[in-house]
């Protein structure tokens, strides 16, 4: 997949300020492709590099990526056909147990991943799944809670990148394990809100097996010229459909062999 850029920098910079304008002050905008519907997934992808740009301008640190859409729940529930990658900053971080505020959200939702830590740097193309294996540090329980920042949370693959993925915060939590200990393929999970379980899933929905997830995620990495450093924190994608979420909710993500992540939501 050769990423083609087909806006004017000008343009870039306009898209990244609108985005950037809806994540921080946490109001909704049109999907982009309204004003620009001839826009390529490369074009998203160059609004999703120039908001990175500016946060670690602004003094945010780069701790991982994301891979999104990669369940077929996922593509289903969004209508679209291609998974896609984020990036996540240390200000999206959040304790495992802690209180997340959802005044600076707009559409907030929760869902189940399995987080890997990287102990080597990984380049493509054509990394494969027994390459991310190896180069597997551990793999912990993790909630992403994901915000899209589109009207009516109606949006299209191309709007989703240079919104970087819905990114938004994230908890990691559980027990650490390491790959060898565990069949990745069949992790069960279920998620309680409110003491009720809402979904459930296994981790075989991510591609087949999560590591499946970070490999394209470094196969993506590498179209836009980058690398996956040794030490990075590394989603694979929900395992289930996002499940919405309001002040006073509370959510426990039960994870086979991999424990629990727990989060309450607050104004």
């Amino acid at each position: 997949m050769r990423m083609n850029v087909t806006l004017s920098r000008e343009d870039i910079v306009r898209l990244c300020e609108r985005v950037e304008g809806a994540q921080t002050r946490a109001y909704a905008i049109p999907k982009l492709t309204d004003e620009y519907p001839g826009m390529t997934m490369g074009d998203g992808y160059a609004v999703q590099s120039e908001l990175r740009r500016r946060f670690l301008a602004q003094g945010h640190r780069l701790v991982g990526w994301k891979a999104g859409l990669t369940s077929k729940a996922k593509m289903q529930q969004m209508g679209v056909s291609v998974p896609s990658i984020g990036f996540l900053t240390d200000r999206m971080a959040r304790p495992e147990n802690s209180a997340i505020s959802t005044a600076d959200l707009v559409h907030p939702r929760v869902e189940c991943e399995v987080a890997f830590v990287m102990k080597k740097t990984l380049r493509g193309p054509n990394c494969t799944r027994d390459e991310v294996l190896a180069a597997t540090d551990y793999v912990l329980p993790a909630v992403e809670v994901i915000d899209s920042r589109f009207s009516g949370f109606k949006f299209d693959l191309e709007s989703v990148v240079a919104d970087n993925g819905s990114s938004a915060r994230f908890v990691g939590g559980g027990r650490a394990r390491y790959v060898e200990e565990l069949d990745l393929r069949t992790l069960g999970v279920v998620m309680e809100k409110n003491g009720e379980i809402v979904t459930m899933g296994a981790s075989a929905a991510v591609l087949g097996h999560p590591a499946e997830a970070i490999a394209m995620l470094v196969n993506i990495l590498a179209d836009l010229g980058e690398e996956l450093p040794a030490g990075s924190f590394v989603m694979s994608g929900g395992i289930t459909e996002a499940v919405a979420v309001k002040p006073g909710d509370s959510i426990v993500a039960r994870f086979q062999e991999l424990g629990s992540v727990s989060m309450r939501f607050v104004e």
